[in-house]
């Protein structure tokens, strides 16, 4: 896997998106930085030697991120909130605040982190962390980690917004007409970060086929779409590229950045094949 380790020194100017992998980005948007859904075990399971293992290490270090205003989290699934890298967080960074959907705030204080330092909204609330207004926004999807489907608390898209700048996250989703609502509310967005992987005819509701996350972009009045949650770990039965194969055929004329994995992105979309390279 052709790996970039991210250059993050310099102050950034508008909007810069770095991808870490499957779902987990970076985003620095007028001097205020998000971490969205951050994993960086090995392993996306309750249990640490079983279930599904990360293709590719992860391209850089938690020591070596810039300070992180706040860590954003979409739901409570293995492969998207990670006990071990929020604990690695908390106390690497000790101001760093966390926003979740309702319900996902109570696994962190049974991880001994403070609810003082925990911000829990339902849809269509929002919080400001560093000048920017964090908006959870609907989705479709479902939550439980030791029972899956149990449904006992919350999933959500999120808005970041700034004075002159807007991010979008789908999190995990189906498809719903939500997305244009979403679209005319808070956007137009600058760069969307869709969801094109893990997708099948057996939970067609819950994940975003790539043609999909399309329609979720033209919905949102996006400008920039970079995919996510495809690559890094094999949670469906489609092959490791399909996703961004089926993405880019459907794009139809849209921009579209494809960053390796710890690749930086700004104005220039950067879509240069780099995953047919691999066998």
């Amino acid at each position: 896997m052709p790996l970039v380790r991210p250059e993050l020194t310099a102050p950034a100017t508008g909007v810069r998106t770095t991808w870490l992998g499957h779902s987990t980005a970076l985003v620095e948007l007028e001097g205020g930085t998000v971490l969205f859904d951050p994993v960086w075990s090995d392993r996306v399971s309750p249990v640490a030697l079983v279930g599904p293992k990360r293709l590719h290490p992860v391209p850089v270090d938690l020591a070596e991120l810039p300070p992180v205003d706040a860590v954003v989290i979409s739901h409570d699934h293995y492969d998207h909130l990670d006990t071990a890298t929020i604990k690695a967080i908390a106390a690497r960074w000790p101001k760093t605040r966390f926003v979740t959907p309702l319900g996902v705030g109570a696994h962190l204080q049974r991880w001994r982190i403070p609810a003082s330092r925990i911000d829990e909204v339902d849809w269509t609330e929002s919080v400001t962390v560093a000048g920017l207004t964090l908006t959870a926004t609907a989705a479709r999807h479902f939550s439980g980690r030791v029972r899956p489907g149990s449904n006992g608390t919350l999933w959500a898209g999120w808005v970041v917004a700034g004075t002159a700048h807007r991010v979008f996250y789908t999190g995990d989703s189906g498809y719903f007409d939500g997305y244009r609502e979403i679209g005319r509310r808070h956007g137009p967005f600058d760069v969307t970060l869709i969801q094109i992987g893990a997708y099948s005819h057996l939970w067609p509701d819950v994940h975003m086929t790539p043609e999909e996350a399309v329609a979720a972009h033209r919905d949102l009045r996006g400008e920039l779409l970079i995919p996510v949650h495809w690559g890094t770990f094999a949670l469906a039965g489609h092959s490791w590229s399909e996703p961004i194969e089926r993405l880019l055929a459907a794009a139809d004329g849209l921009r579209v950045a494809v960053p390796r994995p710890g690749q930086s992105v700004t104005d220039v979309p950067t879509t240069d094949s780099w995953w047919r390279e691999i066998a």
